[in-house]
């Protein structure tokens, strides 16, 4: 049986990033979020809109993008709104991206929830996703800025931990607790440690909230940015007054992640709440997240990615990215990361592929901006 959407919430999906871990494949061009990187037969993009429209309903998903990528992420999601579709000039982090959308729904909906939900994440559990989101619209009635924690599975040391604090009571939201810090990503010792404890949970970066909260929490630490949000809305949707405040207001937006301009402030505060999420969940962080996706975490195999992919192994293991016409051929090679485009070529491990931004860092300032 079908279910309704959850009352006064909207989705909001930023799709910004190039998500440069995952270079040569992802791109300025064509990001991670417009790429299968499961075997769906779906972008990631596509794969979080179906995943978030039970929640919310069609018509109540916004997505906020670069004006680059317009017609591809409306290509992509035909059933889209022409009002939800909110465009950047350029990246300004995701407190811009998040707080712009916060204020404009405000502004169409006072008391409006919204929860905000990357684009380029893999999720699998629609069930167990559901129980987690309405138990976090719950906490986010209450007057909580809400995230949802990733019930850790793994000592892994590519994603950021939530430390969870005194249980709240919420109604609606039974298993909400504090959060008492958020945690860069450890060592192993220290996630090893982490997943003994039992009070670490992975950050997912999805956060839940009354929009009006998370723009008085935003007020609260970054007042000119609130400011410039807040102006930026109350055009927004006029035609005719929208072009000229973003050009006049967008350039001097602060870049700056909502981690920090919001959901730490808050939890110092003792206003955020972070909800237990049991699916499965990966960020698909880099080639050797992805190469576990690929494998159903399985070690000793191959992945093979690729529409067309020509690849012959003999006693490899790891991840081959084909977007090249070439035969690949690996023999005796252990964890290997082969990532072959029509004009880039990438060789790692499992072990250094979160190196790869390095690589990419590297390019930019060399100036070989036309592979990036």
């Amino acid at each position: 049986m079908r279910q309704a959407p959850l009352e006064r919430f909207y989705s909001v999906i930023p799709a910004g990033g190039v998500g440069s871990r995952l270079w040569p494949l992802s791109r300025a061009d064509a990001p991670k979020f417009l790429h299968d990187l499961t075997g769906s037969g779906q972008t990631l993009l596509r794969d979080t809109w179906d995943r978030l429209a039970p929640l919310s309903g069609e018509q109540r998903i916004m997505v906020v993008t670069g004006r680059a990528h317009r017609a591809a992420v409306e290509a992509q999601l035909p059933e889209l709104a022409d009002e939800n579709i909110v465009l950047e000039s350029e990246p300004r982090d995701s407190t811009a991206a998040i707080g712009l959308a916060a204020a404009i729904l405000q502004r169409r909906e006072p008391g409006v929830i919204i929860g905000s939900f990357a684009a380029d994440h893999v999720i699998s559990g629609s069930t167990l996703f559901r129980e987690a989101v309405a138990s976090a619209v719950a906490a986010a009635d209450a007057g909580y800025i809400a995230t949802i924690g990733i019930t850790p599975t793994e000592p892994a040391v590519g994603f950021g931990y939530i430390e969870c604090g005194e249980p709240l009571d919420i109604p609606g939201a039974e298993h909400a607790s504090a959060v008492s810090s958020f945690v860069e990503k450890p060592d192993l010792d220290t996630a090893r440690t982490y997943l003994e404890g039992g009070k670490h949970l992975w950050n997912a970066g999805m956060f839940i909230a009354r929009a009006d909260r998370l723009l008085e929490e935003l007020a609260r630490t970054k007042p000119e940015l609130h400011a410039a949000l807040v102006e930026l809305a109350a055009a927004w949707d006029d035609p005719a007054t929208r072009g000229p405040a973003v050009d006049r207001i967008w350039p001097g937006l602060e870049k700056i992640a909502i981690d920090y301009s919001v959901a730490e402030p808050a939890a110092e505060r003792g206003r955020l709440a972070v909800i237990r999420g049991h699916f499965q969940w990966d960020d698909v962080g880099d080639f050797a997240s992805l190469a576990k996706l690929n494998t159903s975490g399985r070690s000793g195999e191959l992945a093979i990615l690729g529409e067309n992919a020509r690849v012959l192994a003999d006693a490899a293991s790891g991840i081959v990215v084909s977007r090249a016409d070439r035969v690949i051929t690996l023999i005796g090679v252990r964890d290997i990361v082969v990532v072959d485009t029509p004009d880039a070529l990438l060789v790692t491990t499992s072990e250094h592929a979160q190196r790869v931004k390095a690589v990419v860092d590297a390019l930019r300032l060399g100036g070989s901006s036309d592979v990036l």
